[in-house]
C-alpha cells in the first residue's frame, strides 16, 4: 500500500491504479458481516433490491408479499455493530400497495425523489419518494416480470417493460403513456436491460431461449439475436435458429462499461457476450445452478481489475472472475434460495436477498494493522504486488 502511495505521489503511477488495486483487494475479501443487520420487514421472499447512485445511501427492496421498503445504509451510531433501518415502507395497510408480488424496483437514475416498481398485479407504478404515493400507474395485459430505466439517457425517458406478452412495451415518463412496442420474441419476456454505454440500445431476454439487442430509434426489427454457437446473425437466421441458451433466459446484466453482456438461463449456464458484435466469448463458467422461473437479478463488480460477477446459485452466491470463468468463492449465509444481489461500487459491498426473507450485507474484511506492518517488513524494497496478490493489477502503465 505504501509503495502504491509513494508511486502515486511521485507521479510514477496511473491515478486509477491504486483505486483499482484496493477495490480488487476488498472484493476478494468479501465476508458476511455479522455486525451489520438489515431490518427484517418482508414477510415473504425478497425478489429485487436496488441501491441509488446519487448518494449511495438508500436501498430499495421489493418482495413477494407486495411490500416495498426503503432502507438507510448509513451508520450514524458510530458503533461497529448497527442495523440498517427501514426509513419508510409501502406496506399491506397502504391503499397504494401492489396486490401481488413485486418483481422489480429501481431508483430514478438522477434523483432519489422518485422510484419505479412493477408487479404481478399487471401494473408498473412511478412513486414519489416523499409522499409514497404513485405519481403514475401503467397497466398491462399480463404479469410484469421486469422493467428498466436507462442509467445514462439524456434524450429519452423511456422505461422498457417485459411481461407475459412477447411484445416489449416502451413507456414514456414524460407523457405518461405507452409509446411503442418491440416485436420479435415468441414467449414471455423475463428480463430487459438498457446499455450503460449507448442510451438507445436495449437487451431483452425471453422464455423462447432468445436474447435480442434493439436500437429503439429504429422502427424495424431487432439489431441482432445472440447465438450461442456464433452462427449466422442475418435477420432470416436470427428469427428461426439463433438461441442464447437451451432453456428459458431469465437474467441479463451489462458490465459497467457496457462492452459485455452476461446472460443466465435455466440450462444452468451463464454466458458472456460482446455487446457490439453479439459474439459469444465462450468463457466457461461451468454449471451455474438456476431454478428460477422468473427474472434472476445478478450483478457485476465495478472499478476492479479484473472484474467479478456475483450470481445467485441456490442458497449461495457464486463469485466468478468475469473474463476467465474461474470460480473465486461461494458466499454462504442464506437459509433458502437467493433471488437477487446488488453490488455497491462506492464501498465494494454486496447485498443479497432471498426466500428466507433476509437481506444480508457482505463487506470487505478490514486490513489487519499487524499483517500490514509484517508485509512491509518482509517485502521492504519489493514491488507492491509481492505484498498482496490482490494488488496484481491486470492494467499496465508506461512505467511497467
Amino acid at each position: 500500500m505504501l509503495a502504491f502511495l509513494t508511486a502515486r505521489g511521485a507521479g510514477l503511477d496511473d491515478p486509477l491504479r491504486l483505486r483499482r488495486a484496493e477495490s480488487t483487494r476488498r472484493v476478494l475479501n468479501l465476508k458476511l458481516n455479522h455486525d451489520r443487520d438489515v431490518d427484517r420487514i418482508h414477510g415473504n421472499a425478497i425478489n429485487t433490491i436496488d441501491i441509488e447512485t446519487i448518494e449511495g445511501r438508500y436501498m430499495l427492496s421489493g418482495g413477494a408479499d407486495g411490500v416495498i421498503v426503503i432502507y438507510d445504509l448509513e451508520n450514524f451510531s458510530g458503533s461497529q455493530q448497527y442495523t440498517c433501518k427501514a426509513v419508510c415502507t409501502v406496506g399491506r395497510s397502504s391503499r397504494h400497495v401492489h396486490k401481488f408480488s413485486v418483481e422489480t424496483v429501481q431508483w430514478y437514475p438522477y434523483d432519489t425523489g422518485m422510484f419505479v416498481s412493477s408487479s404481478f398485479d399487471k401494473t408498473m407504478k412511478v412513486w414519489d419518494t416523499e409522499t409514497l404515493k404513485p405519481a403514475e400507474v401503467f397497466e398491462f395485459e399480463g404479469n410484469v416480470y421486469s422493467h428498466h430505466l436507462s442509467p445514462i439517457a439524456k434524450k429519452h425517458s423511456l422505461i422498457a417493460v417485459g411481461t407475459t406478452n412477447p411484445k416489449i412495451q416502451l413507456c414514456d415518463l414524460r407523457s405518461g403513456s405507452k409509446i411503442h412496442i418491440l416485436q420479435g420474441h415468441r414467449a414471455e419476456v423475463l428480463s430487459v436491460r438498457w446499455s450503460p454505454r449507448y442510451e438507445h440500445i436495449l437487451a431483452t431476454a425471453s422464455a423462447d431461449s432468445k436474447v435480442k439487442m434493439w436500437d429503439v430509434r429504429r422502427a424495424s426489427s431487432s439489431l441482432l439475436t445472440l447465438d450461442q454457437h456464433n452462427g449466422d446473425k442475418t435477420k432470416a437466421a436470427s428469427e428461426t435458429v439463433n438461441t442464447a441458451h437451451d432453456g428459458r433466459v431469465n437474467g441479463l446484466c451489462f458490465t459497467g462499461d457496457g462492452l459485455y453482456l452476461l446472460t443466465t438461463g435455466t440450462d444452468d449456464r451463464m454466458r458472456l457476450w460482446n455487446s457490439a458484435t453479439g459474439e459469444n466469448t465462450l468463457v466457461n463458467y461451468g454449471k451455474v445452478c438456476n431454478e428460477s422461473r422468473k427474472k434472476l437479478q445478478f450483478t457485476v463488480s465495478r472499478g476492479c481489475s479484473p472484474e467479478f460477477v456475483f450470481v445467485p446459485c441456490g442458497s449461495t452466491v457464486a463469485m466468478y472472475a468475469l473474463h476467465t470463468g474461474k470460480l473465486v468463492t461461494m458466499l454462504r449465509g442464506h437459509y433458502n434460495n437467493v433471488d437477487c444481489c446488488e453490488f455497491h461500487p462506492d464501498y465494494q459491498e454486496l447485498y443479497t436477498g432471498g426466500k428466507d426473507c433476509n437481506i444480508l450485507a457482505w463487506v470487505p474484511v478490514l486490513r489487519s494493522p499487524d499483517m500490514e506492518e509484517e508485509s512491509n517488513g518482509t517485502n521492504k524494497g519489493a514491488g507492491p504486488s509481492s505484498a498482496n496478490p490482490a494488488f496484481q493489477d491486470a492494467w499496465s502503465s508506461d512505467e511497467d
